[in-house]
């Protein structure tokens, strides 16, 4: 093995996985910084450790491959509060941090904080590199950890509050797996009996609908999927994180269920006898706090992690697999292919009632500019293969509700950190240079994060960032902003290009200009802040209405 210093090993093994790009503040692990430069890293420094968070987060869900951020010591509970995201997303984020010296522990030293258990509420592994010898092993496993079962983040504690333990010498190992190079790592086939089981409860149900979860995006199962649903004629709806896996105009989409939803899915979700949730962890908000399906409802669940079966929905099939992989199976054991033109008589009329109600509001000239009219402005304007990142709150109900995509198109969202959909949008492009990249939030979650408007001017970080500015943060009753900032100019200020509309008529122009702009571009919507966006429906058993 040869004999180098932790610092040039870190440089080598990043080339060796892949990686492209690291996030970070300054100051980290200095010397490593300098070998990246040798092997063509590309180092991004932000302005805050959450940020570099969120844009590793964006990095690793826009490439399929970890994402890589970095801080010292003094900024890890920052850095540990960005990863919160991405441990609720279950996106493969590798934080790298400063850490504790034995010397100055328990001494009062400056900047110095037992913060080290912080990190255990959002990773899948939090290890401590106590030795030089130790940091191959263990970033080797950290990148084994993150890509496999379940994606999430996983953290690694340097010695020394920069991380100066990188500075030493050892012999290192230069094997690195190309299997933890990308997500899903492994992908384990469900037994062939519950295989058997699961199509032949699929097959005698009269109202079956599959419901999609990350965990297929993750395991990129939406060819699979649609196949599946076509040969059984089952309806489709996606959660928020699998929005693009089933296109909407597909004849089987119901679109977006739960709590951030489209009436249309819920209404079908709850109509239906026999639920297949296909890599979704039945969570509240897919469900819209477990009423949708209501508790009791026949269910049937995939997922790659076994703990996560029948956690919310007792499964009377439990499919323990790889979701692609499985649906593989699942396609081969179709025998008969059931017709359910009542079913999905009924569930299509759900879809087109709703489009039908939408559809005044989503061509609105009100000014200030409705977010229904934004929402079908982005839809009709999006590029074939682009990418799409929504904030949460405002940004992500109004892009579930009044923004369908087509085939090709990508759609990245927050999991539930205001703020975070700038950065990741930045994160994004560089996973995704030569494709367009577009984020969408509020003023509120713009603010968040507004000084990397810098930051993606320096790295040439080409994004294109939808702000719709009600000036309220979406809460106009308790909250209102000064309504003399101009986002664009203060985009204009720091190295980007911004554009400002007050009419709808003219949205379509300025998106246009701000993506043939050759720099970061922000276009920046004046919104109607009395709009708000309808919660999910529940049946009026439920509601009391």
């Amino acid at each position: 093995m040869p004999r180098m210093t932790g610092s040039r090993y870190f440089a080598e093994a990043m080339k060796g996985y892949g990686v492209t790009h690291l996030f970070y503040v300054n100051t980290i692990v200095p010397p490593a910084m300098l070998e990246m430069d040798k092997v063509g890293v590309t180092r991004v420094i932000t302005h805050g450790e959450k940020a570099a968070a969120y844009m590793a987060d964006g990095y690793a869900r826009a490439s399929r491959r970890p994402g890589i951020c970095l801080c010292q010591d003094i900024g890890t509970t920052n850095l540990a509060a960005g990863l919160r995201d991405a441990h609720m997303a279950g996106s493969p984020v590798i934080a790298i941090t400063g850490g504790q010296n034995d010397q100055p522990r328990y001494r009062h030293a400056y900047q110095n904080a037992e913060d080290f258990t912080a990190w255990d509420g959002v990773t899948k592994a939090n290890y401590s590199v106590d030795t030089v010898d130790r940091f191959g092993d263990l970033l080797r496993q950290a990148f084994r950890v993150s890509t496999s079962g379940a994606p999430g983040p996983v953290h690694l504690a340097l010695r020394g509050n920069a991380g100066q333990m990188l500075e030493r010498e050892a012999d290192f190992d230069l094997v690195f797996e190309q299997r933890f190079t990308h997500f899903p790592a492994f992908r384990p086939e469900a037994e062939p009996s519950a295989v058997k089981a699961a199509v032949a409860a699929l097959t005698e149900a009269a109202k079956p609908i599959i419901v999609v979860g990350g965990g297929a995006v993750s395991s990129g199962a939406g060819a699979e999927i649609i196949k599946f649903a076509e040969m059984m004629s089952i309806p489709i709806a996606t959660s928020l994180h699998a929005k693009a896996l089933v296109p909407d105009g597909h004849p089987l989409a119901v679109g977006v269920p739960g709590s951030y939803s489209r009436w249309c899915a819920n209404m079908a979700v709850a109509a239906s006898d026999l639920v297949f949730f296909v890599g979704s962890r039945t969570g509240g908000q897919v469900t819209n706090g477990w009423q949708i399906p209501k508790i009791g409802t026949r269910t049937i669940q995939l997922d790659i992690d076994p703990e996560e079966l029948g956690r919310n929905y007792p499964n009377i099939v439990s499919l323990h697999g790889d979701a692609r992989i499985t649906l593989q199976k699942l396609i081969a054991a179709v025998d008969a292919q059931p017709r359910r033109a009542e079913w999905l008589e009924q569930v299509r009329g759900y879809v087109s009632d709703y489009w039908a109600e939408c559809e005044p509001l989503r061509n609105s000239d009100a000014v200030p500019i409705r977010p229904e009219r934004i929402g079908k402005e982005l839809e009709e304007w999006l590029p074939a293969d682009a990418t799409l990142v929504t904030d949460t709150f405002h940004a992500t109900l109004w892009t579930a509700q009044m923004t369908r995509l087509k085939a090709g198109q990508n759609y990245v969202r927050c999991a539930g950190s205001l703020g975070w959909a700038f950065p990741a949008t930045l994160g994004a492009k560089a996973a995704l240079p030569n494709k367009p990249v577009i984020g969408f939030t509020g003023d509120a979650g713009f603010y968040y994060h507004m000084a990397e408007l810098e930051t993606a001017a320096r790295m040439h970080l080409n994004v294109v960032m939808v702000v719709n500015n009600n000036y309220s943060g979406g809460v106009a009753e308790t909250a209102k902003f000064d309504a003399s900032v101009n986002l664009a100019k203060v985009a204009d200020s720091m190295g980007c290009v911004g554009f400002r509309v007050e009419k709808p008529a003219d949205i379509r122009k300025a998106l246009d200009k701000a993506l043939a702009a050759g720099r970061p571009a922000l276009v920046e919507l004046l919104g109607d802040a009395a709009i708000r966006a309808k919660r999910g429906w529940v049946p009026p058993a439920i509601s009391g209405e």
